[in-house]
């Protein structure tokens, strides 16, 4: 059986799309298995483990009592022993793109000098900081899964592919990327693909309060009769202790003044316009 997805089912984290398939399955299978002993297996290590936790949340909390009718025991298969499952549910398209991009995989890992060295090593000791090879491939053991390392020079371009089926969210990108491939650093390198990507740059809304329109001042064609003023600084103080400089500037001629202060308070700024106005 198998069944699409809803919009708000594909915001579901890969570990929850694990459980919903399962439980989805019982569902369906429900008259064939009640009251029978039967056996789940899974490649996510995280069904097993979370089914004897106490504290989940009320998702899976809901989905754990569903499962509490049945007679079930949970095994836990690495990924590379459940690949006939995973065609079932795959585009034979998509099988040949996968093919294809483990052998452009192989090719960076026979390219790499940091990938071969781990290899000679492996042949010299068997094992390394949890690295195995399978089929000349150099995989790394995490939490029970064999995820494929990805050289350093296809890092990017992987995880710019997979976060442009979508144009996905750091968390979403790394779920498409986390349960078959090993990327060092994997959140940090998402985060940087997506900040320069020009797609999601557009599209994305600017947080916090937004920008205003501008209100230009209305000015006439004479001379003297709006200022703009603004201060600079503060800068290094002088042996009279100025640290600022008072910028008037005329709208119409863009003459400029200048003015030492000692502050940007009011009262002084007062004082120094009184003092141009009366020279004119």
């Amino acid at each position: 059986m198998s069944r699409k997805t809803s919009d708000t089912e594909r915001k579901y984290s890969s570990y929850e799309l694990e459980v919903m398939a399962v439980i989805e399955a019982l569902k369906k299978f429900r008259p064939y298995v009640l009251g029978i002993p039967f056996k789940i297996v899974t490649d996510c290590i995280a069904f097993k483990q979370t089914m004897n936790k106490k504290d989940i949340s009320s998702k899976i909390a809901r989905w754990a009592l569903m499962l509490e009718e049945y007679d079930y025991v949970i095994e836990h298969r690495q990924g590379t022993r459940m690949r006939h499952v995973d065609a079932l549910s795959r585009n034979p398209v998509c099988m040949i793109i996968q093919d294809s991009l483990t052998l452009q995989i192989l090719k960076a890992q026979n390219s790499d000098e940091n990938v071969k060295a781990i290899k000679d090593l492996l042949k010299i000791k068997n094992q390394h900081d949890d690295y195995i090879i399978k089929g000349d491939l150099l995989y790394k053991s995490i939490k029970g899964n064999d995820l494929l390392v990805v050289p350093e020079d296809m890092q990017m371009s992987l995880i710019k592919s997979a976060h442009e089926k979508g144009h996905f969210s750091v968390k979403r990108t790394e779920d498409h990327l986390i349960n078959e491939f090993y990327i060092p650093k994997l959140k940090q390198k998402i985060e940087k693909c997506i900040s320069n990507c020009i797609t999601c740059i557009l599209a994305s809304k600017k947080q916090g309060k937004q920008e205003g329109e501008l209100h230009p001042i209305p000015k006439v064609e004479l001379p003297l009769d709006t200022y703009h003023v603004d201060h600079l600084g503060p800068l290094e103080s002088t042996n009279k202790n100025y640290k600022h400089i008072l910028c008037v500037i005329d709208s119409f001629t863009k003459f400029v003044w200048l003015y030492p202060t000692k502050s940007t308070s009011s009262q002084e700024v007062i004082s120094k316009l009184e003092l141009q106005k009366s020279v004119f």
